[in-house]
């Protein structure tokens, strides 16, 4: 019996010398066959290919924030504007990029994992007496809106001709509401759902 014990010391120590150099190499012993399936044919909110739909109109190429899992992506489309840089024009460019945020995505997009949070109808206009010069004005007041369709809306326009170039959109309701910069975020457009683009009050010069 004794014999038989030492000579078996060897084989022993050669199997834990193994298991220790496997584990340290991160190698996990497995006698159950894994499977995860086929590749998916498809990577979620990457389009295979320019979605040349969204494109076709004629006008000035654009970008607009669509929702994407829990994220805004930027997706390009077309607005018809005339030419010039006044705040008519801004106003002209804020309806087109609201117009294109409320459309429905295209079939290739929806296949891609794309909405948008933004409803039909909403309009703006330009700014009122005591109002900052760059202020648009909405039908609908921006804290009315989801969380989502705000982050779009300002995500969107702070990134256009409509915006000031700084990340950050001057919005306000109708009324008499008090016009507010909005700022569009990399937390913003990480997650939309919980985080608001910041803001706050500004006036008139």
């Amino acid at each position: 019996m004794t014999v038989r014990r030492l000579s078996a010391l060897p084989g022993l120590a050669v199997l834990a010398a193994l298991a220790t150099l496997l584990a340290g190499c991160g190698i996990r012993a497995t006698e159950v066959p894994t499977d995860y399936g086929p590749a998916p044919s498809r990577v979620r909110c990457s389009l295979a290919e320019p979605d040349v739909s969204t494109q076709a109109a004629p006008g000035v190429p654009v970008q607009v924030f669509l929702l994407c899992g829990s994220s805004l992506v930027a997706v390009d489309r077309t607005v018809r504007v005339p030419d010039g840089v006044d705040s008519g024009r801004r106003v002209l460019v804020a309806q087109g990029l609201l117009n294109e945020l409320a459309a429905p995505p295209s079939a290739a997009e929806k296949e891609a994992g794309y909405t948008t949070d933004v409803r039909r109808g909403v309009t703006v206009t330009g700014p009122r007496p005591g109002d900052p010069e760059d202020t648009l004005r909405l039908d609908t007041a921006p804290e009315d809106l989801t969380s989502y369709a705000l982050a779009q809306v300002v995500c969107t326009l702070s990134d256009s001709a409509a915006g000031e170039g700084d990340g950050s959109v001057v919005l306000a309701g109708p009324g008499d509401r008090s016009a507010r910069r909005h700022v569009c975020t990399d937390e913003v457009r990480a997650r939309p759902g919980s985080n608001e683009p910041p803001a706050r009050e500004v006036t008139d010069g």
